[in-house]
């Protein structure tokens, strides 16, 4: 018989593949969450609460006008045709050489955005530096 003590050893825990499994977990949610975010797209709009007069009339003759079907008016002169070739001709007998006259782009609200971006485009090709959008104020809640 043996009655020698025995040799009383502690318990130990393993947690390395603890450890590489959590590890494992932090890595997935730091990447999924920086995609997930990636795809968001967040636009702050800027508000105003005046609208800033023209100076003089003539600083303001050229208007821009697109319809709900995308055609052009330019100064209330409808257009041929909605290419952004006869845009151009248009702008060029209203303007002259003057590029630093105020241009005010009126657009349908219903329409397309390419209509509108295809008219931001040929002005600023042209020079125009000062384009104003004309909105309306919202009729408040309740009120037709």
């Amino acid at each position: 018989m043996n009655l020698k003590p025995r040799s009383h050893e502690e318990p130990e825990i393993n947690v390395v593949s603890l450890i590489d499994v959590v590890l494992l977990l932090v890595v997935f949610f730091i990447l999924s969450s920086r995609f997930t975010d990636e795809g968001r797209l967040h636009v702050h709009l800027p508000t105003a609460s005046a609208v800033p007069r023209a100076k003089n009339a003539e600083e303001a003759a050229l208007v821009v006008s697109v319809s709900e079907a995308g055609s052009y008016l330019v100064n209330q002169h409808e257009l041929i045709n909605s290419s952004p070739e006869t845009l151009r001709a248009a702008l060029l007998k209203e303007a002259g050489t003057n590029r630093s006259m105020q241009v005010t782009l009126r657009a349908d609200a219903h329409a397309t955005h390419q209509a509108v971006i295809t008219a931001m485009d040929v002005l600023g090709r042209l020079g125009f530096s000062e384009v104003n959008i004309a909105t309306v104020k919202e009729a408040p809640a309740g009120k037709p």
